[in-house]
């Protein structure tokens, strides 16, 4: 009990000293950077992996240059697994009669009842005249809350002007007439084929067989998407792969979607590496704090040392008081963190247009963490040293300190800021050349500096 009311008494004087303002403040600046940064890395992450499924229009999805087989349908709704058939192929859309018949090369799409299964399709607003449309963007859309009608059709923006069509007008696809009803602002499976790359026509699926476009030797892609609990997604997954033999592929966002995981991937390497700049940042910040309180305190230690405090008690009393200035200083730095990844979020506001999910309890967990061990991993040589200040340094300011026994404290340090980084980074490849490169330089330069 002696041991905690002597650190409380130490810090409380210290504090009002302004002896711990300096280590706090770079421990609420670290802490704050590193939190800033995992709380839109997180919250970032957690929207694109939502997003994710919004990308392929399902959980899950079944491609083949075939009709997919009705026992994949069979086993769907026996996992109790929502789907919906879509098929995409190549096809001259005309509009006009005669000698002034306008046509264009259109990647055509039929969708069942219930596209999509995740996501939406959003639509251009209707003009007040109801005629003309133009190309408003994203923002200026509305979700649609069905598929297209039987014996109508939605277009890309794109073809409008192209065929010279507004709302209203015919376009003749294959067999059949159709009327141009809505204009697509946003397709969440559009995908980034070559076919995909031409200005989409949607129609329904019922309207299909009518065009009589399928035939054999069409360049056609059936797609068959499922969504539902994430356990009977995945044992569906498993059953394709072993029952559905010749199947040209199936689409996950792990496997499936190349872009969209390449997507996620840079993300994260790219935030991670932002994240690591900080911890950086923060360890610099911390060793310097603890390298000015070394100075400031060692006639107050040579005191005590007169008065009878032994290495062991001085060293209980620093590591109470680094722990609590500590504690204080990671939670204070973590609310300015979640604070300050709020005004990145305004600032990008332009930029990130989707609703974000609330952030996980992990990017706190992480600064807490990364606070207590960069102050006390780097801070232990310092404290190290100062518990050895001898009596004497009363009456000999001129002796100086007792000689730095770094090597095993440094050690520590380091291998714990190699663990932060890897787990900051969540990359062992990624944390780990990220580490060497600043434990490289930090040698370099200590060494131009002997």
């Amino acid at each position: 009990m002696s041991v905690w009311r002597q650190a409380w008494r130490m810090t409380w004087r210290d504090w009002r000293a302004g002896e711990l303002t300096l280590i706090l403040a770079a421990l609420v600046v670290a802490v704050a950077s590193v939190t800033s940064v995992g709380f839109l890395s997180d919250r970032l992450q957690l929207a694109l992996a939502r997003d994710a499924a919004q990308l392929l229009g399902g959980d899950l999805v079944l491609v083949d240059r075939e009709p997919i087989a009705d026992q994949a349908r069979v086993q769907a709704q026996a996992q109790d697994l929502r789907s919906v058939d879509t098929v995409v192929f190549p096809s001259m859309v005309l509009a006009g009669e005669g000698m002034a018949a306008r046509s264009q090369l259109a990647s055509v799409k039929a969708v069942g009842e219930g596209y999509p299964l995740r996501g939406e399709v959003r639509l251009h607003k209707h003009e007040a005249e109801g005629t003309q449309v133009l190309a408003e963007g994203y923002d200026n859309s509305v979700a649609a809350t069905s598929v297209p009608a039987p014996g109508t059709v939605w277009v890309d923006p794109r073809l409008l002007p192209q065929l010279d069509v507004q709302r209203g007008d015919v376009l003749t696809l294959g067999e059949r007439e159709f009327t141009v009803a809505e204009v697509i602002a946003y397709e969440p499976d559009r995908g980034s084929n070559f076919v995909n790359l031409a200005p989409r026509v949607m129609l329904n699926w019922q309207d299909l067989a009518s065009t009589g476009l399928i035939a054999p030797g069409s360049r056609v892609t059936w797609r068959y998407i499922v969504a539902g609990e994430p356990s009977a997604v995945a044992s569906y997954a498993s059953w394709a792969n072993e029952q559905l033999e010749g199947l040209r592929r199936i689409e996950t966002l792990e496997s499936g979607r190349p872009e969209m995981q390449l997507t996620l991937d840079r993300a994260q390497r790219f935030l991670s590496l932002v994240a690591m700049l900080a911890v950086l940042i923060a360890t610099v910040a911390v060793a310097l704090a603890a390298r000015r309180y070394l100075l400031r305190h060692v006639s107050s230690v040579a005191v005590m040392r007169c008065l009878g405090a032994t290495q062991g008690e001085l060293a209980r009393v620093m590591a109470l008081e680094f722990l609590g200035v500590g504690l204080v200083g990671a939670l204070l730095g973590a609310t300015v963190g979640y604070l300050a990844h709020l005004g990145l979020l305004a600032i990008l506001a332009d930029l990130i247009r989707t609703e974000l999910p609330p952030p996980s309890w992990l990017p706190g967990t992480q600064g807490l963490v990364v606070g207590l061990w960069l102050l006390l991993g780097f801070a232990l040589p310092s404290l190290e040293q100062l518990r050895r200040v001898p009596p004497a340094r009363v009456l000999r300011q001129e002796s100086g300190l007792p000689a730095a026994r770094t090597l095993v404290g440094y050690t520590v340090g380091g291998l714990g800021f190699v663990a932060l980084l890897i787990w900051v980074a969540d990359s062992v490849w990624l944390g780990g050349l990220t580490a060497a490169g600043f434990l490289l330089a930090f040698a370099v330069f200590a060494a131009l500096a002997g």
